[in-house]
């Protein structure tokens, strides 16, 4: 992978990405880009056709840069997030233990502008993991066994210490589950009748205490947490699955990846059947790299972590389809309402005095 912060240009535009901008990150002779689709969100996405010789370049890429909206690139561009996901790619990836897009150009400034090249997951066969899909017990596995693989590899490093390479990904977890309210509230005032009272009360516990909230889900020890691992951020090879869309990268205990993804994404029959069951297979996946996690003990971390699925969900449905389609997003808030319910979430607060 390549990275060029200068003085090769960031794209910001669609048009940006010539072929001359191709060959220079990609280091080849390449004579044709041509936009198959593109389309934004929290970023702007383009899958470009590459017309080349060279044996080593692939026949079409992904490029992630910024939304192109000039609304959306502000709200982008003070998150960081954007540049997170660049860093991870360039400095991070390597050592991440499970599937994900191979990146061949990463690159950012300190303008906040940033773009990566990744690798085109259709050419390999990925598919999304589509919750109907009647294997999804079986893929589910599997994405269990990633979130062991990945914590297990970055429990409590020291890498997360301050002066250390990974010191900038501690710094931005810092408050992590504490902004939403001003989007909690925009989904009561949307979404608060159709939802019903469960929800109401939710939203009105988590908007008074937000902070307290968020220092009890960061209390443990820490590793790099995906942080957005919901469903349309994950893709499957066969039953073989991979993460991508890291731009939420965090530091902070493992279940809250766990947590965010089981109550946010998963059918709730499903879910209520086998959670017990995932949780033990995640804390014999971390035993078998070393890191002790009770049965017991992970039980009450996810009662804990399912509000980060639902702050998640309704975050996103409170920004209409900005983010995600809003069928979907009120689709996932419906399951993490149900959720956080079930595991009686804001009684795992209480009993940390935070009522």
């Amino acid at each position: 992978m390549t990275q060029i912060p200068v003085p090769v240009e960031i794209p910001v535009e669609i048009d940006d990405l010539t072929p001359n901008w191709f060959a220079a990150v990609l280091g080849g002779d390449v004579r044709g880009a041509t936009v198959i689709e593109s389309h934004s969100g929290t970023t702007g996405r383009a899958r470009i056709a590459l017309t080349h010789d060279e044996p080593e370049l692939p026949p079409s890429v992904f490029v992630k840069f910024a939304p192109f909206s000039a609304a959306q690139r502000a709200f982008v561009d003070e998150q960081g997030m954007g540049v997170a996901e660049a860093r991870f790619y360039a400095e991070i990836a390597p050592d991440v233990p499970v599937a994900k897009p191979a990146a061949f150009h990463a690159a950012w400034d300190d303008e906040r502008r940033y773009v990566m090249v990744l690798e085109d997951l259709e050419l390999s066969g990925a598919a999304p993991i589509e919750s109907d899909r009647v294997d999804l017990s079986t893929v589910i596995d599997g994405v269990i066994d990633n979130f062991a693989a990945l914590h297990g590899a970055f429990h409590g490093s020291p890498r997360f210490a301050a002066g250390a390479d990974l010191a900038w990904v501690a710094k931005r977890s810092r408050g992590y589950g504490a902004g939403g309210p001003p989007f909690v509230t925009m989904a009561v005032d949307a979404f608060g009748d159709e939802l019903g009272d469960g929800f109401r009360e939710f939203a009105d516990f988590y908007c008074r205490r937000a902070v307290d909230v968020a220092s009890v889900i960061a209390e443990g020890t820490h590793t790099l947490v995906h942080g957005d691992a919901h469903m349309g951020n994950m893709f499957a090879i066969g039953v073989a699955s991979g993460f991508y869309d890291w731009a939420v990268i965090g530091a902070a205990p493992g279940m809250r990846d766990v947590g965010y993804f089981l109550t946010n994404s998963v059918p709730t029959g499903l879910r209520r059947s086998e959670e017990r069951r995932w949780l033990a297979r995640y804390c014999d996946g971390l035993a078998r790299r070393g890191v002790t996690l009770t049965t017991d003990d992970a039980w009450e971390q996810y009662r804990l972590q399912a509000l980060t699925g639902w702050v998640a969900a309704v975050c996103t449905a409170g920004m209409g389809s900005k983010w995600q389609p809003i069928e979907v997003a009120v689709r996932s808030t419906k399951r993490s309402i149900t959720a956080v319910a079930d595991l009686d979430t804001i009684g795992a607060f209480a009993q940390r005095d935070v009522t």
